[in-house]
């Protein structure tokens, strides 16, 4: 690692990738993706489509470690230019880096959207993203290592309490929502397959991760764990969406997952509604996946030009807010979120493969098991 980077001594464990991995995964996706997977399928199969485009991501996730493992302890910023030349590796960075800083502001403006239609009402946008940013900055600041741990923390709680609320609202589910099985054959379970993979973006933050594991061998392991468990929980709450509202109720909301938990109520719990229970957690997924792309953005830009890390995280939240701005409503915003989406098929889906292919005929970096 560079010597300009004060965290290059930093190391994280492979359950520690495979936690960054889901977290990343777990952001916006999981209000959004039953709305956009039905939209593009029109029957029950929805949650088919999801299981589909998870095997296709751990496919691209098993070629971004391969790639990383033959440059082991380099992040994509370094390794790179042994592969294509300086010029090439330029560009290259800088349309990552690019991707990672529209990642962040797609996901402030999503969580602002949201927290000021459902908690804090007549709040000015800039009030509800303004504290969030900061707090991701002081935690950001602290370095991967800092960022793995808290992760360890969020996502246990991310799950208990998401698969809890989603079991809950099986009191309003109906198994007659989801048949029949294929009853419009797999033309419709296809067409699911790309609103479905915008969601599962996140396994390309091993691009920067690998290079800081203590055993980058198992780099495999850890996609594979970070990618399948998004998939279990997408793949869970599309079946409990469409159970408890059906195909069509699902098609007219924005946010079908809120929507559910908040068309039940179970008696006699602390919690009788479930969704500001949900947003709580939701919110801390929010979290996750900003700082980690605000890191790999920043970490990005220190490796490109060799400076220190601390002052790029400073420059970029003014950059990070004003793209959060530019969208003039939720359906502007979402259209952001669907551009890079595209974009990150072809950054971390087809270019790793020909950088792969490349390293492999030129003979750069070390063959890797």
């Amino acid at each position: 690692m560079s010597s300009s980077n004060p965290i290059s001594k930093e190391n994280i464990s492979t359950s520690q990738a495979a936690v960054m991995v889901i977290n990343y995964m777990l952001g916006a996706g999981i209000l959004t993706l039953p709305r956009t997977t039905v939209d593009a399928v029109r029957t029950p199969d929805a949650w088919i489509s999801i299981i589909v485009s998870g095997l296709i991501v751990m496919a691209a996730g098993w070629i971004v470690v391969l790639l990383c493992k033959r440059f082991q302890g380099k992040t994509w910023f370094q390794f790179v230019p042994e592969i294509t030349g300086k010029w090439i590796a330029f560009i290259l960075s800088l349309l990552v880096i690019g991707y990672f800083i529209v990642i962040s502001a797609f996901e402030i403006r999503i969580l602002a959207e949201v927290t000021g239609l459902f908690l804090l009402e007549d709040t000015p946008m800039w009030a509800i993203v303004l504290p969030f940013m900061w707090i991701g900055l002081y935690l950001t600041l602290g370095g991967i290592n800092c960022i793995a741990r808290l992760y360890e923390i969020i996502l246990p709680i991310t799950l208990v309490f998401l698969v809890l609320a989603l079991m809950l609202s099986s009191t309003i589910f109906e198994m007659d929502n989801l048949r029949p099985v294929l009853g419009s054959g797999p033309m419709p379970v296809l067409r699911g397959i790309k609103p479905t993979l915008l969601s599962f973006t996140g396994y390309e933050i091993m691009l920067i991760a690998t290079a800081f594991m203590k055993f980058p061998k198992k780099a495999t392991r850890a996609v594979i764990a970070g990618i399948s468990v998004p998939v279990v929980i997408y793949t869970f709450t599309v079946v409990m969406v469409i159970g408890g509202m059906s195909i069509d109720g699902v098609k007219t909301r924005t946010w079908p997952t809120l929507d559910l938990m908040r068309s039940f109520e179970v008696q006699g719990l602390i919690f009788e509604r479930f969704e500001s229970l949900l947003l709580v957690i939701w919110i801390m997924q929010i979290f996750s996946t900003y700082t980690v792309t605000l890191y790999a953005a920043s970490l990005g830009w220190s490796q490109v030009f060799n400076k220190k890390f601390r002052p790029f995280v400073f420059a970029l939240l003014p950059v990070i807010f004003l793209i959060a701005m530019i969208p003039k409503d939720v359906t502007e915003a979402f259209k952001l979120g669907d551009t890079v989406g595209y974009a990150s098929v072809f950054l971390f889906g087809v270019i790793p493969l020909i950088l792969l292919l490349v390293s492999l005929v030129r003979k750069k970096g070390a063959t890797s098991k």
